[in-house]
């Protein structure tokens, strides 16, 4: 193994982690008259860690403080960004009050873990921000009553590359974070976005859902329905994490749409669709075309193919339909992973034009 591939990958911090450490600051430097830098604060699982601030200001009872986040080794789109938390003092008993500043969003549809109207900030970035607040009170001899104004310079910009416009969040990013530490390339996050995608759904009390492999995909379910913004689940190779959690959180219909290659690894059981976690099954794309009736030297050349599209194009030249027995054999899996739970289930396999090749309908 090269050098570079043995390296282990840079762990970051969650926008909820900088956020706290700005709000912290912050406060300590209304209470104290200067900012502490860098900062230490107390993550979810109760390690420390210090954070240097970009930027501080303080003018009458309100404190401004930045900090530039770093979220590793991880394709975060937040990385780089500048987490910014205004603290404002605010009257004996009125607790800790949140409110999004610029860049950041507001939740605008139920079935999220904060309610309409508010700012997206997650409830452990809300309860991390709490405890920061109270630490610095109980050290400086503050009352821990303040407002968090949390603001993203380009986050609304930067929202529109996540799932935060179809889970009804407006107007820029959500503070996130369950343990303030980002894991490099970890796919626990997008099947976590999955599942809150799929909970606004029935929270809207949508009836019918879509997932699909990638932006082609997508649109052929577009071109066929008009569905609420809701009703698209990002969810790209992860059909074993969208599925799972619709077993046990069902909406009536599913429709799933994806690629050949893709979706004849689903056929033949994977869950992830990754090319670097699951592979083709060429004996199963071999029995597929042995059931089509198709020529012998088509079923042949698939000993000696390298790649899915290879076989489909083969059988697209000899005029032998392989994408709609390939689409039955995929919603019999996805009904074994479904099991008993009561979804209506819809498979559409796509050029990389978004052309349907084959389907198979909820009916049959």
């Amino acid at each position: 193994m090269a050098a570079d591939e043995a390296k282990e990958l840079r762990r970051g911090w969650t926008t909820g982690a900088c956020a706290t450490a700005a709000a912290k600051a912050a406060y300590t430097a209304l209470l104290t008259g200067r900012f502490p830098d860098p900062i230490e604060i107390t993550l979810p699982k109760g390690a420390r860690a210090d954070f240097v601030l970009t930027q501080h200001r303080i003018e009458g009872w309100e404190a401004t403080a930045s900090i530039t986040k770093d979220a590793g080794d991880d394709p975060d789109v937040t990385h780089g960004a500048l987490i910014t938390s205004t603290v404002r003092l605010l009257p004996s008993g009125s607790g800790v009050c949140f409110k999004a500043g610029a860049g950041v969003g507001t939740v605008t549809r139920p079935g999220l873990p904060i309610p309409p109207g508010e700012p997206a900030i997650n409830p452990v970035p809300r309860q991390m921000m709490q405890n920061a607040i109270q630490e610095a009170a109980s050290q400086f001899g503050g009352t821990g009553d303040v407002e968090i104004e949390i603001a993203i310079p380009g986050g609304q910009d930067l929202a529109l590359k996540t799932m935060n416009p179809r889970l009804g969040i407006v107007g820029g990013l959500s503070v996130l974070g369950t343990t303030g530490i980002v894991r490099p390339f970890s796919c626990a996050a997008w099947i976590a976005s999955i599942h809150r995608g799929i909970d606004v759904a029935r929270a809207a009390g949508l009836e019918h859902v879509a997932g699909a492999t990638g932006s082609a995909s997508e649109d052929a379910i577009r071109h066929r329905y008009h569905l609420d913004e809701a009703a698209y689940l990002d969810m790209g190779d992860f059909a074993g994490g969208l599925l799972k959690y619709l077993r046990s959180h069902p909406v009536p219909r599913l429709t799933l749409s994806g690629g050949f290659a893709k979706f004849t690894k689903l056929a033949h059981g994977a869950l992830d669709l990754h090319s670097a976690r699951s592979s083709v099954n060429f004996s199963f794309l071999k029995t597929l075309l042995e059931d089509s009736g198709a020529p012998r030297s088509l079923i042949s050349m698939t000993d000696t193919a390298n790649t899915a599209k290879e076989v489909l194009d083969a059988a697209l030249g000899e005029q032998v339909d392989l994408s709609t027995p390939l689409a039955r054999r995929a919603k019999t899996a996805v009904r074994e992973i479904l099991r008993d739970a009561p979804i209506e289930v819809e498979i559409l396999i796509c050029d990389r034009s978004g052309n349907v090749l084959g389907e198979c309908s909820f009916d049959s």
